[in-house]
């Protein structure tokens, strides 16, 4: 019973975390351009690449919480080798945007 339940969670969750990462992707890439427009128009200096860096690792952190939730299902362990190298990559890439992000600040 507590199997079917999870199953039928995770199966909605998991879409909707990747979903929602998706979403965050396009709208911080739509509003950094934008921003990158209207600065060239309006002559002011935005800081356009923070803004789409923050989206970013907003967007990978919705991505590894689909893959945690992902590692609930594995049956197998070549699956398991594969989200946790997934799961390395994406972690990689969250610190290494924030790493630019906090060099960028100073």
């Amino acid at each position: 019973m507590l199997d079917t339940v999870n199953e039928f969670l995770l199966e909605h969750l998991i879409p909707l975390c990747e979903l929602i990462g998706i979403a965050v992707v396009a709208i911080s890439a739509l509003s950094a351009c934008w921003q990158y427009f209207h600065s060239l128009i309006t002559h002011r200096n935005e800081d356009v690449k923070y803004r789409l860096a923050n989206g970013l690792a907003l967007s990978l952190e919705f991505k590894m919480a689909a893959e945690i939730l992902k590692t609930v299902m594995v049956r197998e362990l070549e699956e398991l080798l594969v989200l946790g190298i997934v799961i390395a990559l994406r972690a990689l890439l969250s610190f290494l945007i924030h790493f630019e992000m906090k060099h960028h600040d100073t």
